[in-house]
């Protein structure tokens, strides 16, 4: 049922609300119950100054009556119920449903949007539990003493008489591991509650080097102004850690080389046509689709073609350059779905691959993938080469009536209950496909 035709349910609602007889209502507004009644049940359709007068005894403005649930309520009912196919939910009665009930259905909404804020922080938790190397050094100490004790305790619980010098060697140990133990454990409960964000990052040069590209929009427009790449890093880098500074520094010539080819201004005026494309960019210029690629992820974030993602991973698949996108996340470490075009590329180097995809769980339109992998440095007598891929992310489908392909972003946090390519189980709990 559509939503303007809702009025006389609204109405129902906000009397009960308010503890108010049909019969009253009626008399207040001066039309018989029985009328009233038929207004009630979508049977008379009501306008004009009889709908502002039930408004104003009613409390509300007509609007509400009339238009009911906003359209954005409608959109997260409607997400919910995309979270949840299994569950027959009638979205051909989104409308009707949330006219009538409105509580209920701010609700299920509010509680939708909970859950999606609780799987992103499941997600960083996850990636941050996996791959940091403070804390893994923090519980691999942690896990170290308990054992020490456990040896040293056994030792004292063995029958027979142990010499007194050596029970209080024991004891001493038992005392000085304890005492570490008690440090490391409040050391781990202080780095996991930090609340200055940079305190909880894991610190590694490559993170550092992603932060600071994060911070700056991917956009440097010192290295597009024909700035050399050792002194804007030796600028942007300062604070820096010295290897994150030569990660910094790699990148930046990178940067400079693809603007020398690509310069900024001719690049925004040809996307106006070409959008981002990257075939037909790097045909204009005479380039590989690789850098037009790179270029595209580095256009301020005004351009005239909307922003892209960008993720390059060498032959292991780890990635040395990460531009993730609201609705395509991209994780900072390599544990990401292995359905992703990225990887398939490098099994298939100088072919290029586009792909729409579906983030799985996720809010959020389809995007389209092109992936396309090379070698990383010029060609060598008797040495076999060494690849790196590059994958594009841009916002939509690329083809009309193309069907996007639901992917996740790590088999830890995916929803995806079968999938061929899982490797490890779901902290979720979907169970990994039989």
């Amino acid at each position: 049922m559509a939503r303007d035709t809702l009025t006389g349910s609204r109405i129902r609602e906000r009397r009960i609300i308010l503890e108010m007889k049909q019969t009253e209502l009626a008399q207040e507004a001066g039309i018989s119950a029985s009328y009233l009644n038929l207004i009630e049940h979508n049977r008379r359709r009501i306008g004009g100054k009889l709908l502002l007068d039930l408004a104003d005894i009613l409390g509300v403005e007509p609007s509400v009556l009339t238009e009911g649930a906003e359209a954005a309520l409608i959109a997260s009912l409607r997400v919910a119920a995309l979270h949840a196919r299994e569950s027959g939910a009638e979205v051909d009665r989104l409308d009707e449903f949330a006219g009538r009930f409105p509580g209920w259905a701010r609700l299920l909404a509010d509680g939708q949007a909970r859950i999606e804020t609780l799987e992103r922080s499941v997600e960083a938790l996850s990636d941050r539990l996996a791959h940091d190397p403070h804390l893994a050094d923090a519980l691999h100490e942690m896990l170290s003493t308990v054992t020490s004790i456990r040896s040293t305790a056994s030792i004292l619980a063995e029958p027979g008489e142990l010499d007194p010098e050596w029970r209080r060697r024991f004891h001493r140990n038992i005392h000085e591991d304890s005492a570490r133990l008690a440090e490391t454990s409040r050391a781990i409960a202080s780095y996991l509650e930090a609340e200055d964000k940079a305190a909880s990052e894991s610190g590694t040069p490559q993170e550092e080097v992603d932060k600071l590209l994060e911070a700056a929009d991917y956009h440097i427009a010192a290295l597009d102004a024909g700035e050399g790449p050792e002194a804007v890093a030796a600028q942007l880098g300062a604070q820096l850690s010295a290897a994150a500074r030569g990660l910094l520094v790699r990148s930046f010539t990178r940067y400079a080389r693809d603007a020398a080819a690509m310069p900024l201004g001719k690049v925004l005026d040809a996307v106006v046509g070409t959008g981002t494309d990257p075939l037909a960019l790097a045909q204009r210029f005479g380039t590989d689709p690789a850098q037009a690629m790179r270029r595209l992820a580095t256009l301020p974030p005004n351009a005239p073609c909307g922003q892209v993602g960008l993720a390059i991973c060498d032959a292991s698949g780890v990635f040395t350059y990460r531009k993730p996108l609201p609705d395509f996340p991209i994780p900072r470490f390599g544990a990401d779905c292995p359905l992703w075009p990225l990887f398939a590329a490098l099994s298939r180097p100088m072919s290029v691959l586009s792909r729409a995809l579906q983030s799985a769980g996720r809010q959020g339109g389809a995007v389209t993938a092109i992936a396309f992998a090379q070698p990383s440095g010029p060609p060598q007598i008797n040495r076999e080469p060494v690849f790196e891929a590059h994958m594009m992310i841009a916002p939509g489908m690329s083809r009309a009536g193309e069907s996007a392909e639901e992917v996740g972003v790590t088999c830890r946090i995916c929803p995806r209950r079968e999938c061929p390519a899982r490797r490890e189980p779901s902290l979720l709990g979907d169970p990994i496909a039989g």
